[in-house]
């Protein structure tokens, strides 16, 4: 499995849609196993995050992995965490922040990555952008009711915000969240990366 997904990294680098990201030197950022037990999908890597090669390499990747209730090693473990946002390049920035994943990127590629990860328990999705991809018809009308709804798309999966400092006013507004979703979603990490 290790190899296919190895040639499924050099298909991603070698992809026409890619050769910008080629000539700018950015290598794809994701990192998968075959034994991965929780994927954990977002939106697209961060200006810092591509630049050090290290996937949530910044502030929300810091209170991203608050909320899992792990460390970095646990996080950067790709035997319990698959990363894979909607796209895994960098895509520039807009004029309120980073501009959107690019349309048609994960219809690519992550069906075909995540047939190799026999083992996943749990899919955290991570934005508007990962869950209207993954949860289609079943996502709310916005993302603050998709995630104020968690527990109907447990236990196989739970909807979060993004941990961007951007979001502080939406975090404000909506005490519940760290209430009762971050303390579900602790649990929920805890008892598949022990199991």
């Amino acid at each position: 499995m290790k190899n296919r997904l190895d040639g499924i990294r050099a298909e991603i680098v070698a992809h026409d849609s890619n050769a910008w990201a080629r000539e700018l030197g950015y290598e794809p950022i994701y990192s998968v196993a075959p034994d991965a037990r929780i994927a954990l999908i977002g939106q697209a890597p961060g200006r810092k995050a591509q630049e050090s090669r290290v996937p949530w390499n910044d502030a929300s990747g810091v209170k991203l992995r608050t909320w899992l209730g792990v460390d970095d090693e646990q996080f950067y473990d790709p035997s319990l965490f698959a990363i894979l946002p909607m796209d895994f390049y960098y895509p520039g920035k807009g004029a309120s922040g980073d501009l959107p994943p690019r349309k048609g990127f994960a219809d690519l590629w992550h069906k075909r990555i995540l047939a190799e990860l026999g083992d996943l328990a749990l899919t955290i999705l991570v934005g508007g952008y990962a869950q209207k991809y993954y949860l289609g018809d079943r996502a709310k009308p916005s993302l603050t009711e998709t995630v104020s709804a968690y527990a109907e798309y447990l236990p196989s999966m739970i909807p979060l915000v993004h941990p961007s400092p951007l979001n502080f006013r939406w975090q404000a507004r909506n005490p519940w969240f760290e209430a009762e979703v971050v303390p579900a979603l602790r649990s929920l990490v805890t008892k598949v990366i022990t199991a």
